[in-house]
């Protein structure tokens, strides 16, 4: 059987369909046109073997739709118009509903590539299923998006993986024939990242290569039968989230040598280098911050520059800024305090906002008060004047902690020098 297992257990109906509740469970909203044979053109986003295109399969097969595929690595804007040419002459052969374009990796496609879909979109000759594990507010054109719902598909969690491998033991043909002991799964779920895909294919080739009666599967077994291989899947790109998130960690971590070197890993592996320059942008203000504010500066530079740019030379410009932004000085200062001001919010909801801070366009809200007693700023010494800014229910409540460094203390200093009573600094 020359089919990898990842293929042979592809679900072909939402029954089988595991995990992604929260879309297609009983009230899920993608579940629902598909019941009712309303299919919007959409995007499907999330992490790499959660079952983007397998839902993509399904959703064409359950509404009875012609199904065409393009893979956005290897198609051009000649392949896309030859495909929507035969959709189109497709249309109304088979069935009254237009055909399915499903395209695998639509991030990958340039904005020339994503305007040749736009007319067919529009005109309603396809339905659109992009795939994409990016963020498509970035990969995707706005005049696309704006044509596409977009739907988040989770990660696996730690069950879902362990019933898909019981589902291949007990559903396989080839599986279901050997007798298989599952005695530990911590190392398979480690290296597969919660990419089933992997994690099936990884698992075919234990119990494939080995002919004992019963196979069993251990971590030991795992880790010295597979963990020797992990250098070929990064560079397929399977180890996608491990790299980058090594890659993060060692500039959080103020390690210039780890920092290129993991760079030079994504590079060789192939990765798009507008991602690497966007990881570098959110680096910039979550682990660098007021430290250094001229990093964030640097790193949106980088990415304007490798977007113009291009591979290879972009390189060069990436090291630059991993670089500058390793051995820059480190604070989390705005990114906690943007985390617990949210957790502020969620916990005591929508509170009023004081009247002195209110607008008043209308007589009626200066009637109301909205606007009264609001003391401007820059009328009083320093440019400065205390006043209440928050809601009564939160007064006092100290959100932003500046950081030990120099630039940070500084702001300490400034705000000390205002707010010492009332927020203690």
């Amino acid at each position: 059987m020359n089919k990898p297992l990842a293929e042979r257990l592809r679900p072909q109906a939402l029954e089988d369909y595991l995990s992604q509740a929260h879309l297609v469970g009983e009230n899920g909203p993608l579940r629902k046109q598909i019941e009712q044979g309303i299919i919007p053109s959409l995007i499907l986003w999330g992490p790499p073997g959660v079952g983007k295109t397998t839902l993509a399969n399904i959703i064409a097969q359950q509404s009875d739709r012609p199904f065409f595929t393009l893979s956005a690595i290897n198609s051009g804007v000649k392949d896309v118009r030859e495909v929507i040419d035969r959709a189109r002459k497709s249309d109304g052969l088979f069935t009254t509903k237009n055909p399915i374009l499903f395209i695998d990796e639509i991030h990958r496609f340039s904005k020339s590539q994503q305007d040749s879909l736009l007319g067919a979109v529009e005109k309603g000759w396809v339905t659109l299923i992009g795939a994409t594990t990016e963020n498509p507010s970035f990969e995707v054109i706005p005049a696309l998006l704006s044509r596409c719902q977009v739907y988040t598909l989770n990660p696996f969690s730690k069950e879902d993986l362990i019933a898909l491998l019981r589902r291949a033991m007990k559903e396989d043909q080839v599986l279901s024939k050997k007798t298989i002991e599952l005695k530990e799964t911590d190392a398979l779920l480690r290296l597969s990242g919660g990419d089933a895909r992997k994690l099936l294919n990884i698992f075919e080739l234990l119990v494939t290569s080995d002919n004992s009666d019963p196979v069993v599967i251990t971590n030991e077994k795992v880790t010295t039968s597979v963990q020797q291989n992990t250098v070929r899947y990064d560079k397929t790109g399977e180890q996608h989230y491990d790299i980058i998130s090594a890659f993060i960690k060692s500039i959080r971590g103020s390690d210039p040598n780890a920092a290129v070197y993991w760079l030079a890993r994504m590079l060789e592996g192939g990765e798009d280098v507008k991602f690497i320059a966007r990881r570098l942008l959110i680096s910039a203000s979550e682990d660098i911050g007021n430290a250094n504010p001229t990093a964030l500066i640097m790193a949106n530079n980088t990415f304007q520059a490798v977007t113009t740019i291009g591979h290879p030379e972009a390189r060069i410009i990436l090291s630059q800024c991993t670089i500058y932004l390793a051995t820059s000085p480190k604070s989390n200062a705005s990114y906690q305090a943007i985390n617990a001001a949210q957790s502020l919010v969620r916990q005591t909801g929508d509170l009023s906002v004081p009247l002195p801070l209110r607008n008043a366009p209308t007589k009626l809200m200066k009637d109301l008060g909205y606007g009264a007693a609001y003391k401007y700023a820059h009328d009083y010494e320093n440019n400065f004047a205390p006043a209440e800014f928050l809601p009564e229910e939160i007064a006092n409540t100290t959100l932003f902690e500046p950081g030990n460094n120099k630039r940070e203390q500084a702001q300490r200093e400034f705000l000390k020098a205002r707010w010492k009573e009332k927020y203690g600094y």
